[in-house]
């Protein structure tokens, strides 16, 4: 019987965004925007309609409840959506859904309407049982440099969710809703319509709750939502390439306020959560051009398992990265039987998350990172934003384990984030660029080779080893607490660690020579591929998407 884990799927609104990145950008702006496909899908010009040919016997592609697909629809949305003039909208978008991707429906997809404050209501809370999760989760966003010790994470992804969520569909509930700022006049988007029917059309047929299209890490969801919502928004974008010259499309007044509300949003994150929105589409675009539809539906049932996999188009897979507890004096990583901490209480956040890691370090806090201009950089009219740079690329791996001590309001936490590298080159890059990064707020390095970050959101002590291929990060509130979290790694001399064989190692696995001294055993986890660490929890409504995703 269908379905089991909630799920959603969400629409960005992705203009904004991208508007928001160039009029707020440290360097000048740019002399274009960047493509945002199918945020502008309006009639720019009348196109000629062919006349409609009578309904067929039975139900067929491009032909969806009365409606064909390159029919006109007496639809006009400046005083709002009437309900007749909603089902016409619906049915005729499913009718083009169906003649671009070259499928079926199997059954109408309903449609409803839901103020901005109320998916914001919808989407806050949780209760007490999230805060083990939220805390954990703290420590992965603390680690990419995105969210600070003063913000939590829930509050920075709600808030950066709950003012760019256009919409959402439902697996669980088979239904699309629509995020407004007004119930009495609604309008919709055709853009936004069309992506959610992309959706539906997606859970008709291979169910989107399946833990197929399910990954326990951050990078995980990335790449799972590569082919979800890159599927979704090439469709969206070969429709809005139609309007005004093969189709005539309904037009959507002009909002009269941005809907965001609050702080806005996190840039980081929403940069992060953007990925498959943006490299998504050119990843489906070069498999169905290669192979048609038909290979597209192979690599929908088999999804990449990491983001590198969609930015590059690489079947390269995550190396195996082994990890063993040794904390000592009250530290502990989180729970390795909770599911919703990940994938063995550890994060994946992959090349995309440490890709915006930089940017958003340079773009926020001027750090020599890379430059943040090059997120506008790209030359495929699916792509809106450029994920590729040196201090990401060649990423192999990675494994984020968030650490604390304590219980409650006087617990402290750190994290031991562990990268690998295709080649000692790739990470000696990343780790030079994590070094500058650390300078835009003021480091300074200890006589024994620790960094220290004295104040500000990020303020800690920190612990960065290369060892050949791998980059260790060790984090915690003072020097002391990175030695009692991962003790027995010591810094070394940076150059010594690149010559593929003077530095010193960890400890072998399973060296119990560091145990905890209130008696926590080791424990060894070897990890591969997809895992998970990303989870938004929401209360009431499904997660969405990328953007809230509830785990049982």
């Amino acid at each position: 019987m269908r379905r089991s884990a909630p799920r959603s799927r969400v629409r960005l609104t992705a203009l904004v965004f991208a508007v928001v990145l160039v009029t707020t950008a440290a360097a000048p702006a740019f002399a274009a925007t960047p493509a945002s496909p199918g945020a502008v899908a309006t009639a720019g010009s009348p196109a000629m309609q062919q006349e409609a040919p009578p309904d067929p016997a039975a139900d067929r592609i491009g032909w969806e409840g009365g409606y064909w697909h390159n029919e006109s629809i007496a639809v006009d949305q400046s005083d709002g959506l009437s309900d007749e003039e909603l089902d016409a909208y619906v049915a005729r978008g499913m009718a083009r859904v169906e003649y671009i991707r070259e499928a079926e429906f199997e059954s109408t997809v309903p449609v409803s309407i839901i103020t901005r404050e109320e998916y914001r209501n919808r989407s806050a809370g949780g209760g007490a049982n999230r805060t083990a999760y939220n805390r954990w989760n703290d420590q992965v966003w603390e680690g990419l440099f995105i969210v600070g010790e003063s913000t939590g994470s829930s509050d920075a992804i709600g808030q950066t969710t709950g003012s760019s969520v256009a919409g959402f569909y439902s697996p669980t509930n088979d239904a699309i809703t629509i995020v407004t700022d007004s119930t009495d006049a609604p309008t919709i988007n055709n853009a936004t319509l069309i992506h959610e029917l992309v959706h539906a059309l997606q859970d008709q047929r291979y169910d989107l709750t399946n833990a197929t299209y399910r990954a326990p890490t951050q990078d995980g969801t990335l790449a799972v939502d590569g082919v979800v919502e890159g599927e979704a928004n090439y469709v969206e974008t070969n429709y809005s390439m139609r309007c005004g010259t093969e189709w005539e499309c309904v037009d959507t007044p002009q909002a009269g306020g941005s809907g965001g509300g609050g702080g806005g949003p996190n840039l980081g994150i929403l940069l992060t959560l953007l990925n498959p929105y943006s490299d998504g589409p050119v990843y489906v675009h070069e498999i169905v051009q290669e192979g048609g539809w038909d290979a597209f539906e192979d690599r929908f049932r088999n999804p990449p398992v990491s983001s590198e996999q969609v930015i590059h188009r690489t079947d390269e897979t995550p190396r195996p990265i082994e990890f063993t507890d040794r904390e000592t004096n009250g530290w502990s990583t989180f729970s390795r039987d909770n599911p919703r901490l990940g994938q063995n209480g550890s994060d994946t956040v992959g090349e995309a998350s440490i890709y915006a890691m930089f940017w958003y370090q340079a773009r926020e806090y001027r750090a020599d990172t890379i430059n943040p201009n090059g997120l506008f950089d790209t030359s495929s009219p699916y792509d809106m934003y450029n994920y590729d740079a040196e201090p990401s690329n060649g990423w192999a791996n990675d494994r984020l384990f968030p650490y604390r001590n304590g219980e409650g309001d006087d617990a402290t936490y750190g994290y031991v984030w562990i990268t690998e590298w295709d080649t000692e080159a790739d990470a000696h890059e990343f780790r030079d660029t994590y070094l500058r990064m650390l300078e835009a707020h003021d480091v300074r390095q200890t006589d024994e080779g620790y960094y220290v970050v004295p104040d500000g959101p990020f303020a800690d002590a920190f612990l960065v080893r290369l060892d050949g291929d791998r980059v260790t990060i060790v984090n915690g509130p003072t020097v002391d607490d990175v030695k009692n979290i991962r003790p027995g790694l010591e810094p070394v001399d940076a150059e010594t660690t690149t010559d593929g064989g003077a530095s010193p190692t960890e400890p072998p696995a399973g060296d119990d020579t560091a145990g905890d001294t209130a008696g926590t055993p080791a424990v060894t986890t070897e990890t591969t591929g997809a895992g998970f660490g990303f989870g938004v929890a929401v209360a009431a409504v499904v997660v969405a998407g990328l953007l809230a995703r509830r785990r049982r």
